[in-house]
Parts: structure tokens; sequence; C-alpha cells
């Protein structure tokens, strides 16, 4: 499932998830969540007395904010940092605040480059359009 697609809105009230049903609120597929934890990216992911994943609603508001990163094109190894600055604890929001604003200038060129793209898309639908209805550029 794509980063864009939308994912079903989890119940209210409810504290612990399963792997299928993460699976189908964020759209991430379970590989990519057990991926995730491998690499730190999720940590502590808690466990049922048989050992399957339960997720919690801090788990799935993390996930969201990731989807998030990588939907800016933010590494993976940045996001990891993140996660690892996070659970270093308040002394690191310097340095967290750092690789946002280093980020956030990647966004804004990300953003340029998008409006840039979509002033020649508009251009040429402009075009195309005046040339179908029989005016010539």
């Amino acid at each position: 499932m794509s980063l864009t697609t939308a994912a079903r809105v989890r119940p209210e009230g409810q504290e612990h998830f399963s792997i299928s049903e993460v699976v189908s609120f964020t759209g991430l597929s379970a590989h990519t969540l057990r991926w995730y934890e491998r690499i730190g990216l999720l940590n502590d992911v808690h466990r049922s007395h048989t050992g399957q994943r339960l997720y919690t609603n801090d788990d799935l508001d993390w996930l969201d904010f990731v989807r998030k990163l990588r939907l800016t094109g933010m590494p993976v190894a940045d996001m990891v940092r993140y996660a690892e600055l996070v659970r270093a604890g308040d002394q690191t929001m310097t340095e967290r605040t750092q690789l946002f604003r280093e980020h956030r200038e990647v966004v804004k060129q990300q953003i340029a480059d998008l409006q840039t793209t979509l002033a020649v898309l508009d251009f040429k639908i402009e075009f195309y359009e005046g040339v179908a209805s029989g005016c010539t550029p």
C-alpha cells in the first residue's frame, strides 16, 4: 500500500492493536513495522503473553509522524537518529531542532521544485486546451 493511501480510522477507547490492525490503520506493511522495530525507529513494542506484538495509541501516533517524515523524503538514518534523540531525553532538544531545521530546508527546496514543475504542467494544459479548442498559440 502506498504512503498516500487513506488509512482506516482507529477505534476510540481501544488501547492495544495487533500488527494486522496497525497495517490497516497506517497502510504500512507488517514487514515494514517489524523492520522499523528492528532498526530502532519504533521502540519497545509491547508483547502479549504469547509473544504477539501489541501496539499502543502512542505507537500509532509515532508511526503517523514517521509517515509524514517519509513523505518529505527524510532519510531513514535521520529518522532513526531522531528516535534515538527522543529516547535520550530533553537534553537533546537542541540537536532535534537542528535536525529538523536542516531537513526543513530540503523540504522547502522540494516545494519550490514542485511549484516549478506545476507551472510547467499548467502551461502544457493551457497550451493543449487551446489547441483543442482551435486557438493557436
